[in-house]
């Protein structure tokens, strides 16, 4: 099984939470258009300024698409 990596926009501000939610609408947009196999995405609240948005990509495609999307940064997905 390859590897999966978790590619993460972080937003800040008092309207963090809400930018994140918007932004994960346009993820889960463009994974239909392009009819992409990801399943796991989502926003995590991390403080009361700063909250993310996140897919989960296998490792080979985590290369096309970062540079399609560019993510803020990426890290080792943990379940």
């Amino acid at each position: 099984m390859s590897r999966q990596i978790k590619l993460i926009w972080d937003f800040k501000g008092s309207v963090s939470q809400q930018t994140a939610s918007h932004h994960l609408i346009h993820l889960k947009e463009y994974i239909a258009i392009e009819k992409l196999p990801i399943e796991i995405t989502g926003t995590e609240i991390i403080s009361e300024f700063h909250a993310t948005a996140f897919i989960v990509v296998n490792d080979e495609q985590m290369i096309a698409l970062r540079d399609r999307l560019k993510p803020h940064r990426g890290e080792l997905y943990q379940p």
